[in-house]
């Protein structure tokens, strides 16, 4: 049977609207059932007219017969794209002895506006109530009449601020819209077909508006960060059947009014009186004479942009374990598990009765909520009834990080029914799976993905209770490649880069968080925070690593060639401001919150520098600039012989002595050979010092554990992973974590509660060690040299008391699967799944393999799908196709 094209993708997604990328890149997997599937050839064909793509007619583009392999990141190159025009497209494929697939399922997109000039609305907002400290959520509406059957509607909407869009009584989109941007840069637009909304004759659409990132409160970094109040965009373009057109658009005629939402905050939580409740504002009929003229801003400077990350969405209702009374009458419940999101309630009562929804993470040791570390943070929502039946209430422009949940002033006797949690992030897929024979371990790697889950909303968040919640670069660009192993992050990191890019500053330095939402002018006058810096080593190198980082999880050349300039600018903004390739020792965030070790910040600064001279180096070859990637790789060779002579002593000493130095040193490759076997002794014995336990930060901890790997410690790295007295990672979990904490010693046995000005129990970049547990417990690597998986490297190290592991990874071309068992007799078994169209190289611990119960007679030695390339240092090398392989050696690995 010959392969078959499936799951067509437009710029990573499914059937995308409103695009304004001129040159879409498309994907498609293969389907085939016998091994070594492989592409040699496709033809695409693109057309506006669904029925001239039926005749296989492309009258868009027809890419003819082409022979490649390649089934991701196909350009479009057809004819010019129209603004709003809709592209069909369906692709056929050849396998290796050319025999032609069925054409493909349709897959299409829709191109935006793709100009400022085609946006004919204007912002509408309402004027402040004087008298309000928090402002109400302003409703929105406006009725009209269509004039006649309605062949196809666009909608096409934003905000400064959040807005929640409605067409006749339904709500249309997504959660948090547009989503945490650089309002003073660009605002994203988000395109919705409300074709089947509508109807001929009356209709009504309207909006609500929450403050959000632009006017309520941004970390501690107060309110009104970018303006004063929110304003909404609208243009709902109407194309009918006989073939005419009109557009509905925001402007004076519209009307607006204060409804049931006195305020809803990010950070201060929400208040609803559903006695003010707008029945039937947002259908047509409505009686909005007693509505307001709205107020209509002058203008926007900002860009208006494409959607580029993913929706914002509730991707799991989770019901509560337990409930108990409290001696004040309220009721405490645990939803069994740290999460990110809001509560649903149930409620009947009395009309005026006022409930309170109270968030925590943590009990305190008399068993109230633990609120003190969310400092002005106010997780709470206050629901005042109707008196109409069964209400149900959950919150519209508010979350909260929470385990516990206080019900005050509910009335009657509450149960397990009475609530649901709603988990709220960015959508992005899971694409990865981990599971061992240890059930700590398993909890760990739980623990890291519900991390992400929690802190991956529309920007890669530090923390999602207290008053922060901003895009820290360094926390992002450590845990970035975990991130991408769990769940598909090419969307949210695409567009977090533009907000990085959106930050950096004239001279070249990226900033310690994106978008910036003045954080460089808040630096500047708190004096008592002492960081003027904005390019905190590990924090601004997230500029040059997150691309990277798309580059080979997903073979993403086009965020390279894009960032190329502000990677550059980065770089040379580094190169600038140092003496003698040495990096200054101002005060930055150093290794951030690392335990028992100081890290000096020169040594640190320094690396990371050389580091991200090396990664653009290798960017410039990756993109054909061969005398870039020449400079700057003497640049970075410069850099390593300056490190060595400041830091580093004939004994492989280097300066601070921290294991964070030495692991830095080691995996960013700034030691001579001689050097580097010294400094992985110093970097075990003090590891052996310190009780088997380690002392690295948030910038340490990622590298720590592949530095041992790498250098013939796999010992020592699986001693660090389950170690379980503090500080570990599984001190924590034996302590009931459901989540990564920000601290190892957030809390203690013998301390308890750290410092509650700084001590979150749901921060991802500890949990960085994910990346580490796919790539070498798991097995699962990819090959810089054919990246985004096409070509794999599945080794697996066994080791420690992990004897089994299960690992699979959902790429571009289909899933990869790594699983494997170490025996008691030490014989070893490793079944590897690779995807049609890709291949793999597999590193088998021990000698004396077989393939499928077939025995290995010497290199060379060719099976079915596979081929043998010998031994070398204990392990049997593979190349395999696709197809599913069973690999096993005898006793004595």
């Amino acid at each position: 049977m010959p392969i078959q094209p499936i799951q067509l993708r437009t710029e990573y997604r499914d059937n995308p609207l409103g695009l304004d990328e001129l040159e879409p890149r498309l994907f498609w997997r293969l389907a085939g059932k016998d091994r070594s599937e492989r592409q040699s050839a496709y033809r695409i064909l693109v057309s506006t007219s669904l029925e001239a793509l039926a005749q296989n007619i492309g009258d868009c583009w027809d890419s003819g017969k082409t022979l490649s392999g390649e089934s991701a990141h196909i350009v479009y190159a057809g004819a010019k794209l129209q603004a709003e025009g809709r592209y069909y497209w369906k692709v056929q494929a050849w396998d290796g002895e050319d025999r032609a697939s069925d054409w493909s399922e349709t897959a299409f997109w829709t191109m935006g506006l793709l100009s400022r000039e085609a946006y004919k609305g204007s912002w509408i907002g309402r004027k402040k109530e004087p008298d309000a400290d928090m402002q109400p959520s302003p409703f929105l509406r406006k009725a009209f009449s269509a004039k006649g059957k309605v062949a196809r509607a666009t909608a096409y909407a934003t905000a400064l601020g959040l807005y929640e869009f409605h067409v006749n009584g339904k709500k249309v989109g997504d959660l948090f819209a547009p989503g945490f941007t650089d309002y003073d840069k660009r605002v994203q637009v988000q395109a919705y077909d409300v074709t089947d909304l509508l109807t001929e004759g009356d209709n009504a659409v309207g909006a609500v508006l929450g403050d959000g990132w632009y006017c309520g409160t941004v970390g501690f970094l107060g309110n009104h960060v970018y303006g004063e109040r929110p304003f909404f965009l609208l243009q709902l373009n109407l194309e009918y059947a006989d073939g005419s057109k009109e557009s509905v658009v925001t402007d004076a005629s519209w009307r607006t009014a204060r409804g049931p939402l006195q305020y809803s905050d990010m950070i201060l939580g929400e208040t609803y009186d559903a006695r003010e409740e707008l029945t039937g504002w947002d259908r047509p009929g409505y009686d909005d004479s007693e509505w307001e003229t709205p107020d209509v801003r002058s203008g926007y400077n900002g860009l208006l942009v494409s959607m580029v990350e993913p929706p914002v969405r509730i991707t799991q209702t989770m019901k509560p374990i337990s409930v108990r009374r409290t001696e004040q009458g309220t009721y405490i419940y645990d939803m069994g598990q740290n999460m990110v999101g809001w509560t649903e309630v149930k409620v009947r009562g009395e009309r005026g009765t006022k409930i309170t929804l109270s968030h925590a993470e943590m009990l305190n040791p008399d068993g109230t909520l633990y609120l003190d570390n969310l400092r002005v943070a106010v997780q709470q929502e206050h629901y005042i009834l109707k008196g109409e039946g069964e209400e149900r209430y959950e919150p519209h422009f508010t979350f909260h990080g929470f385990r516990y949940v206080e019900l005050v002033g509910y009335p009657g006797e509450p149960d397990l029914h009475t609530i649901a949690g709603k988990v709220v992030h960015s959508d992005t897929p899971r694409t990865g799976t981990l599971e061992t024979n240890d059930a700590m371990v398993n909890k760990l790697y739980s623990n890291i993905t519900w991390g992400q889950r929690g802190n991956f909303l529309s920007v890669p968040t530090d923390c999602p209770q207290r008053d922060e919640r901003l895009g820290w670069t360094g926390d992002a660009q450590i845990f970035a490649r975990t991130a991408s192993y769990n769940m598909d992050v090419s969307q949210f990191f695409t567009k977090f880069m533009w907000d990085m890019i959106d930050s950096q500053q004239p001279s070249g330095a990226f900033t310690d968080v994106a978008p910036d939402a003045g954080w460089i002018r808040h630096k500047m006058w708190n004096t008592r925070l002492n960081w003027f810096a904005p390019d905190n080593a590990g924090w601004g190198d997230a500029g040059v690593v997150i691309p990277w980082t798309l580059y080979l999880m997903y073979g993403d050349t086009r965020i390279l060639e894009t960032h190329y300039g502000a990677m550059e600018r980065w770089v040379e903004y580094l190169r600038q401001t140092t003496a003698d390739l040495i990096r200054p020792d101002y005060a930055n965030y150093g290794d951030w919150l690392s335990i028992g070790a100081d890290t000096p910040n020169e040594v640190l600064a320094t690396a990371y520098f050389a580091y991200s001279t090396k990664l653009f180096s290798q960017i410039a070859g990756v993109l054909g600039k061969l005398e870039d990637e020449a400079k700057y790789e003497s640049l970075f060779q410069s850099i390593a012989e300056a490190f060595r002579k400041a830091f580093v002593g004939s004994d492989g000493r280097i300066k601070g002595e921290t294991q964070t130095v030495y692991v830095l040193a080691l995996q960013f490759g700034l030691l001579t050979e001689e050097l580097r076997q010294l400094a992985i002794g110093h970097l075990t014995d003090d590891i052996a010092r310190k009780g088997d336990r380690l002392s690295t930060g948030f910038l340490g901890v990622g590298y720590l554990l592949p530095a041992l790997t790498d250098n013939g410690r796999l010992d020592v790295a699986y001693g660090l992973l389950t170690q379980e007295e503090f500080p570990s990672w599984m001190y924590s979990i034996k302590h009931g974590a459901t989540t990564i904490w920000e601290r190892w010693d957030g809390w203690t046995e013998h301390n308890g509660f750290q410092t509650p000005t700084m001590n979150s129990f749901n921060h991802y970049s500890l949990g960085s060690v994910g990346e580490w547990m796919f790539r070498y417990m798991g097995g699962i690597e990819a090959d810089p040299a054919r990246p985004g998986f096409r070509h794999a490297v599945v080794r697996p190290r066994p080791g420690g008391r992990v004897t089994s592991a299960s690992a699979s990874y959902e790429s571009l071309y289909g899933t990869i699967v790594s699983e494997w068992e170490k025996r008691p007799d030490g014989s070893f078994r490793l079944r590897v799944v690779v995807p049609a169209n890709a291949t793999a190289a597999v590193d088998v611990p021990g000698v004396r393999a077989t393939v499928d119960g077939v025995a290995v007679s010497g290199i060379g030695d060719s099976g079915d799908g596979w081929a043998y390339e010998g031994e070398l240092y204990g392990e049997s090398r593979f190349v395999v196709g696709s197809g599913e392989y069973v690999f096993e050696t005898a006793p004595g690995i």
